[in-house]
């Protein structure tokens, strides 16, 4: 039995992550840190946990856990580990973007490892600090690797992910309220999202003169989930192209490759990445589905502790979509 903090539990990420903690066969939440909230019960944040915890939020921090997950606004986690120090054994995820690119992967003696299973596995396994990856990175990374690894990526690739209202965070904002949301669609940070650093890097350790996708993030007028579409040049076969998805991932318990098309509910309320590819005269159309909060955030990074402390990887995170 390992012990878990968590600092920054009252947001969407952090529930998510302790909802799956508190029924993990092989984790014990120690405490869950809030500079705002401390002495309170963690069901003011999080009514959804309601009998199935009585745990209230710290106001200080254990700094002997076995693992940390940060849980904190992007730019916030570097800041939080300048003014506060764990034991050398203890491990850390941090679920901004604080340490995800190459450039910014080391902080003091801290060097934190790209956390994406279906690419690090192995180099997971063995890390201390995970950078736990971004939600649209997730979902586009998982729909391109394949192509990547065999260098049959096209000059150019264009992407077009929506995402549901949980994306952008549990403080409340013009374009997340309900009466701009709702019956809505709209297009932000065309070409510019801040997950494109991480997605090209990824791509490029696989192929190496691979472009940064064209992306076109999209707010859904839904609360959770991406539905992303990617499409590129391919000059193979569509039964081709499919082969080499099932070869990819067919080590891979979270993302499966689906013979029809996919659509969200799928994944919505799971760690499951579905990913469906189809032919249309020389283009292929890569289709992914995520929870943007489970495999785009607390799921993956679950996934990534269990992996680090060598548990089962699916353990705590075999749930079940909510079709109806």
């Amino acid at each position: 039995m390992i012990s878990i903090g968590i600092i920054g539990g009252s947001g969407y990420t952090g529930g998510e992550l302790i909802r799956i903690l508190l029924h993990h066969p092989e984790a014990k939440i120690d405490f869950v840190y809030s500079t705002t909230r401390a002495g309170k019960p963690l069901t003011t944040a999080h009514p959804d946990l309601q009998g199935g915890t009585e745990m209230t939020f710290a106001g200080t921090v254990n700094t002997n856990v076995d693992v940390v997950f940060l849980c904190l606004g992007h730019g916030n986690s570097t800041q939080f580990l300048k003014e506060h120090s764990f034991s050398a054994a203890t491990k850390i995820i941090d679920l901004s973007n604080d340490f995800r690119l190459k450039a910014d992967a080391k902080i003091d003696d801290k060097t934190f490892v790209y956390g994406l299973p279906e690419l690090q596995r192995s180099v997971i396994r063995e890390a201390n600090h995970i950078a736990n990856p971004g939600c649209f990175a997730t979902a586009i990374q998982l729909a391109l690797l394949p192509l990547a690894k065999e260098h049959l990526l096209g000059e150019e690739v264009h992407v077009n992910a929506v995402t549901g209202s949980t994306g952008a965070g549990v403080r409340p904002m013009e374009t997340t309220h309900f009466s701009w949301r709702n019956n809505n669609v709209s297009w932000y940070k065309p070409f510019t999202h801040q997950h494109l650093g991480e997605i090209g890097e990824s791509l490029r350790s696989l192929q190496p003169n691979a472009s940064t996708p064209y992306f076109l993030p999209v707010r859904g007028n839904f609360a959770r989930g991406i539905f992303a579409t990617c499409y590129t040049r391919f000059d193979g076969s569509e039964a081709e192209a499919k082969a080499l998805f099932d070869t990819f991932y067919k080590n891979a318990p979270f993302t499966q490759h689906v013979n029809r098309p996919i659509h969200l509910k799928q994944v919505t309320n799971t760690n499951q990445c579905h990913v469906h590819v189809h032919k249309h005269e020389n283009v292929l159309l890569i289709t992914s589905a995520i929870d943007n909060l489970l495999k785009g955030a607390s799921g993956q990074a679950v996934q990534n502790m269990n992996l680090m402390f060598g548990f089962e990887e699916t353990m705590g995170l075999n749930l079940k979509a909510s079709l109806f």
